[in-house]
């Protein structure tokens, strides 16, 4: 699993946002968005967390509601104001960004 953007001076938030991010699961696929590798960066600032994501196909159905449950579940993290979350294709999503957990899991290694 490829690793998200961090600054390291943040880590503790970002440990909570990581938390809140593993609530959202991707409805075609039983896992959650950080752990199938959707999260591709996550940046505290001093007014707004900012989060780039992807799918795992440009066409995804849900795309418009995933970026708010995003929103949502980061929202509540203790210590974040607002959050924006920012669709991205590039690079474009493939299973190396999933976890080794979820590989087994999906029977993919």
């Amino acid at each position: 699993m490829q690793q998200v953007e961090v600054d390291q001076c943040a880590q503790p938030l970002i440990d909570a946002i990581v938390a809140a991010l593993r609530t959202v699961f991707d409805p075609e696929i039983p896992v959650n968005v950080y752990d199938l590798g959707l999260i591709y960066r996550i940046e505290p600032r001093p007014d707004v967390v900012e989060i780039d994501i992807t799918l795992t196909a440009p066409g995804c159905p849900v795309a418009g509601e995933m970026l708010s449950w995003v929103q949502t579940a980061v929202r509540d993290v203790e210590g974040v104001g607002n959050v924006t979350v920012r669709l991205v294709f590039d690079p474009p999503w493939d299973k190396s960004r999933m976890s080794e957990d979820v590989q087994l899991e999906l029977g993919l290694v």
